[in-house]
């Protein structure tokens, strides 16, 4: 019955059907029980007149209507108010439509309880379009808590308000089966102190009592993470048992040779336990699929190239796959630099990569006679074949939607090892949900050398320090990247700001050599201006966000974000990531106006008060939400999740892993008869909405 059209509820019918579809995506009885209230208000109590006060939020008074005053407020628009006593005070009731209705239904000296938000007016409480019913046909005992639904401006055009929800889904409730079909067995939900599915959905939209809230939260907020995991887990296993991995046996002459000559440094302990990591993958008979975290800096490049290398010294090939042409010419260039006097041929495939040239790199490709390849979404071409992939890295992989990177596994006969890398700090919680069939690699240290970045916040009026600051630096050697907030290129304003700005800087550092780059410049635009400050030709870069990810300038030693408070905090963070590669103090400054939000000023300290990606990706989470987290909603899936919230029920997520991990380890093959119950949702679920299994 859950899967009825919505149609067929009364009070619904065909247009209030495509009203609730396409705005909230409502389609079926079983859509309309999975949109939960968003608040609760409590019912059960009545205040007094004399009592109330303008910061509270829905009360709930009893009294009569002394009487009824109409205003006329234009052609054909009518004010009605009614002076409404408890005998403790008077208030307003105020109403600017539906005033027919309202003066035909509702009779003086009458008992009525009257709902809604106090609003001080003139002296006197009003309340505007409250909820009114006659007192006799109220058990306030029997109220509870008032659900509220998430209206948006169409439906309230409509007609269709939080209150037509309620009564739809108060109708629905009434005429489902009862009870509903269980979806947990016994042997999950006992030891946990789960309640039934039946009593969770009548309790999650009419609970009595905030006990009876949590308890319909807890166990519809595990359900939900648990079928996520299930799938998740469920997805590894079979793909580990099915899928057999190329077996990278030894450690040959190219790598030895990289790690005897060419290494820039000792290797951090960090990056030898994931090397240690890696290497057991690859020599395991099975699919590696892991995933590489390290906070801006911290060596995944080196890490990468020396994977690929031992996949090279096994008589295969590799690949990087990269999001931008700028990002995987520096990969190129750094691979090459690492490479110096290896036989070892590395090159560059990407759309700017065309003729003759591109159809001899092609050739030599499928001749294997390059070893590692360097590109972006153009290395998933039909017309790009490998002689023999075993290693495809794939770099900021958020950025890929997910039939793109399946492409990649189609260029070998067995599918190649995979490494996934990313600067960008992903939260444990979120981690697990987003990349939860993947093995965690996590490099948590830095180079030797690296002193912590510095970052400070200055008002936009204290800038005479500085640019002092700015000049100081550039007298030493250095150089200085200036961000302006270019948020979603189409905004003229914006790009209008940095060239005004541009021009503005040229005044305040006279003789100073200055570069600019934005996303409305040509590649080849922005390659020669980037290149330009690569090579120390120009002393400032005034930039948006295109220098976000893998710029690398070791003698750029200040990073100046302006509006900073329109940047997110994994946005400020991998900005910020831009300066400190080299051995000398960098400094990172926002720039802020002086009318903050508590939300900005909270995201301004904590970039002031830690360097930790990882502690600024877990306080993102928490203030963004897990669907603005950058990327996210790029990965090819966006948080389908109807009541749990990955920030706050991040104890939950582990406690469904666990769950979900002890039934696949027990049941690989899915055919146990006491886990009928699991499988059978998961099929449906994966049917119904987003097969999460398929992220990576």
């Amino acid at each position: 019955m859950l899967d009825q059209d919505i149609t067929y509820l009364p009070g619904v019918g065909p247009h209030r059907k495509e009203i609730l579809s396409k705005e909230l995506n409502i389609h079926t009885f079983g859509d309309l029980l999975e949109y939960y209230p968003y608040k609760y208000v409590d019912r059960s109590r009545l205040y007094r007149i004399a009592d109330l006060q303008g910061t509270q939020p829905f009360v709930q008074i009893k009294g009569q209507i002394l009487s009824f005053e109409e205003f006329v407020m234009g052609v054909r628009k009518k004010r009605i108010v009614a002076h409404f006593t408890d005998g403790t005070g008077i208030v307003d009731l105020v109403w600017f439509q539906s005033t027919k209705y309202v003066a035909t239904t509702y009779k003086v000296n009458t008992d009525y309880i009257v709902f809604g938000k106090p609003s001080l007016y003139g002296g006197r409480y009003q309340f505007a379009h409250p909820d009114i019913d006659p007192a006799d046909t109220l058990q306030l005992s029997d109220m509870g808590l008032q659900p509220y639904y998430g209206t948006t401006e169409r439906m309230k055009k409509a007609g269709i308000l939080s209150r037509t929800l309620e009564r739809l889904t108060k109708s629905l409730l009434q005429r489902l089966p009862a009870p509903l079909p269980e979806t947990l067995p016994p042997f999950i939900t006992a030891p946990l102190h789960l309640i039934s599915r039946n009593d969770a959905c009548h309790q999650i939209h009419y609970p009595r009592s905030t006990a009876q809230l949590q308890q319909a939260q807890l166990r519809l907020k595990f359900e939900e993470l648990f079928y996520v995991q299930l799938n998740i887990l469920r997805y590894a296993s079979h793909h580990r048992r099915q899928y057999r991995g190329y077996r990278f046996t030894k450690i040959g002459p190219h790598f030895h040779h990289f790690y005897t000559h060419n290494l820039p440094f000792e290797l951090t302990g960090a990056q030898k336990r994931v090397m240690h990591e890696i290497r057991r993958d690859m020599d395991s008979g099975h699919q590696m699929n892991r995933l590489l975290q390290g906070d801006v800096g911290s060596g995944k490049t080196l890490v990468a190239l020396m994977s690929m290398l031992i996949a090279v010294d096994n008589g295969f090939q590799a690949c990087l796959m990269a999001p931008t042409e700028i990002l995987a010419e520096q990969h190129l260039v750094t691979i090459r630099q690492m490479l110096a006097g290896s036989s070892v041929r590395a090159e560059l495939l990407t759309g700017i990569v065309k003729g003759k040239q591109r159809q001899t790199l092609l050739s030599d490709l499928v001749a294997g006679e390059i070893h590692i390849l360097v590109g972006t979404h153009a290395l998933i071409e039909d017309s790009v074949q490998f002689s023999r992939l075993g290693l495809a890295v794939i770099d900021e992989q958020h950025r890929f939607g997910v039939k793109q990177r399946a492409k990649l596994w189609e260029k070998s006969s067995t599918p190649p090892h995979v490494l996934v890398m990313t600067a960008t700090p992903i939260p444990r919680t979120l981690a697990m949900t987003l990349y939860g069939d993947l093995d965690v690699s996590i490099i948590d240290e830095l180079p030797p050398g690296r002193k912590p970045i510095q970052t400070l916040h200055k008002y936009d009026h204290q800038t005479t320090s500085l640019y002092a600051g700015i000049r100081q630096q550039i007298a030493q050697g250095r150089q200085v990247y200036i961000v302006y907030p270019l948020i979603k290129e189409s905004e003229k304003s914006d790009l209008k700001n940095l060239e005004e700005g541009y021009e503005a800087l040229k005044t305040i550092f006279p003789g100073m050599r200055m570069s600019k780059i934005h996303g409305k410049m040509k590649a080849k635009e922005k390659e020669a201006e980037m290149q330009r400050f690569v090579a120390g030709e120009t002393q400032i870069l005034v930039a948006t966000t295109v220098i976000e990810v893998g710029v690398n300038v070791p003698n750029a030693s200040v990073m100046v974000i302006l509006d900073a408070q329109r940047f997110g905090l994994s946005q400020l963070h991998q900005l910020r990531g831009r300066v400190g590669r080299g051995a000398d103090q960098s400094y990172c400054i926002l720039v802020t106006g002086r009318q903050l939000s508590a939300e900005t000023r909270k995201r301004i300290d904590i970039m002031c008060e830690t360097n930790d990606g990882f502690r600024i990706a877990e306080a993102d989470l928490k203030l963004r939400g897990p669907g603005d987290l950058e990327g996210t909603q790029q990965s090819g899936i966006a948080f389908d999740l109807k009541i749990a919230d990955i920030a706050r029920d991040g104890h939950l997520v582990q406690l469904a892993r666990d769950e979900a991990r002890k039934v696949v380890e027990a049941d690989p093959d899915c055919n146990r008869p006491e886990n009928a119950i699991l499988w059978n949702r998961l099929k449906q679920l994966r049917r119904d909405h987003i097969d999460w299994a398929a992220i990576s």
